[in-house]
């Protein structure tokens, strides 16, 4: 009985596309939000966070964004910041089988509120 078989067999093909992206994304946010940030280590902080995720079972993408206007606001007189979950604007694709999901956390501002949600499913 292989992996799939054994640990997912409750659960259908749609479901598994949304878990393994939502518990990416929740591993991403409590991972790294703390880190310290500036606008010099930006680009390799995003970074580190996408190929860290894309090494994940179902993973096929992901895209990370650290808003430079929420890290601007943020700046103390040291020049850098903690990550904030404001901050954050990424996206993780899943795909298990023929299921495509797609797994966001942004800044809603009328929620005033990092909120993660799935964005897209392709069947």
């Amino acid at each position: 009985m292989d992996v799939d078989q054994k640990y997912f067999s409750n659960i259908t093909t749609r479901e598994r596309a949304i878990f393994e992206g939502a518990i990416s994304m929740g591993a991403l946010f409590h991972q790294f939000v703390g880190t310290p940030v500036n606008k010099h280590t930006k680009e390799s902080l995003e970074k580190a966070m996408e190929e860290s995720l894309n090494l994940q079972p179902a993973i096929e993408n992901v895209e990370v964004t650290i808003r430079f206007d929420k890290l601007e606001e943020s700046m103390t007189e040291f020049d850098y910041t903690s990550l904030t979950g404001d901050m954050l604007d990424v996206k993780i694709h899943t795909k298990v089988e023929n299921v495509k999901a797609t797994i966001r956390i942004e800044f809603i501002e009328e929620l005033n509120y990092p909120l993660m949600y799935v964005e897209d499913i392709e069947d």
